[in-house]
């Protein structure tokens, strides 16, 4: 993938001043105070004895997440480390389950308590019932309840990334003073809103080349991945107003839960990245309120630094008192 997007010395004036909804706070307070009212009963977590696996307890963990509804999550503890532990929560890229804890073995190897959340009609464990108002979404999941704030499918995705924090706190292996929010592209957009919405129970974020940032500059731009499939949508639905879609997923932008995030972050970005291009990652980086850092690979594509990465991020989170080791 060549470089098409703005180069880096732009990208770093990159503020695009799409203006939030004004009742962007409201939205969020009401529907965040819904999901916990729901109630749905505490965390359950089952331990998975048939893993051969010498230095990590795995629970399979539901959590009452939307509406009180259960979503699966994988919870990873170290085997013999004293608690209370430092925490990671780690969200899914688009179209991705929690898949099996042997996929998720670093964060527990390098002594975290690690929380694995399946995503909402995504993942094999975890469905979404909520019915979808016509007209129908077309392929994945940007275009479900499009119509609506109150509909959208992230307004449910992300309240549970946020009720996974709100379980994880209660946990007694976990120091809830210590929890950090984490994932890639969708991951990392999820791990961005959580942090805005979650307040002072975030201690950090790491948000890889994430998604869900500045939607409309994607769908101008992107080559490849879900914003395409807003392009799609709005070129088969000749009745629907573009700025009454673009209106909806402004309460699902990066860039507005950015300003309201206080823990330290650490984002990433690849310059020739044909999903998130890089001015949707500056847009959000550029607003965002806590201490912020960013790596930037120039030659990287949508998967970032890949394992790289996770060096630069066991590093950063040591240096910020946020390590496992000491």
């Amino acid at each position: 993938m060549p470089l098409t997007d703005m180069p880096l010395e732009e990208l770093r004036a990159y503020r695009p001043g799409v203006p939030e909804p004004r009742d962007f706070d409201d939205f969020w307070a009401g529907t965040l105070a819904a999901a916990r009212a729901a109630g749905g009963g505490t965390a359950e977590y089952r331990p998975v004895a048939e893993l051969r696996l010498a230095s990590v307890d795995v629970y399979d963990v539901r959590f009452p997440g939307w509406g009180g509804q259960p979503v699966a999550a994988w919870l990873l503890v170290p085997r013999g480390a004293a608690a209370p532990l430092p925490a990671v929560v780690t969200y899914q890229g688009y179209g991705g389950g929690r898949g099996l804890p042997v996929e998720h073995l670093l964060w527990s190897a390098a002594g975290y308590a690690h929380l694995v959340v399946d995503s909402r009609g995504q993942g094999h464990d975890t469905p979404d019932p909520d019915p979808v108002p016509a007209p129908q979404w077309v392929g994945g999941f940007m275009t479900r309840g499009i119509e609506s704030p109150a509909d959208h499918y992230y307004r449910r995705l992300m309240t549970d990334c946020v009720r996974a924090v709100d379980a994880l706190r209660e946990h007694p292996a976990v120091d809830a003073a210590r929890i950090v929010v984490h994932g890639g592209s969708q991951g990392g957009g999820l791990a961005l809103a959580t942090a805005g919405l979650a307040g002072d129970t975030v201690a950090a974020a790491l948000v890889d080349v994430p998604f869900l940032c500045h939607y409309r500059r994607g769908a101008d731009v992107s080559s490849a991945g879900p914003y395409g499939e807003l392009v799609h949508y709005l070129g088969v639905h000749k009745r629907v107003d573009p700025a009454r879609v673009f209106e909806t997923l402004n309460y699902f932008d990066g860039q507005h839960f950015a300003p309201r995030a206080s823990a330290a972050a650490l984002f990433s970005v690849a310059l020739m990245d044909p999903v998130c291009p890089p001015s949707t990652v500056y847009a959000a980086y550029n607003g965002y309120a806590g201490d912020k850092d960013i790596t930037v690979w120039e030659f990287g594509d949508h998967g970032g630094g890949r394992a790289s990465q996770s060096v630069v991020q066991l590093d950063w989170l040591a240096g910020r008192g946020l390590g496992a080791q000491g």
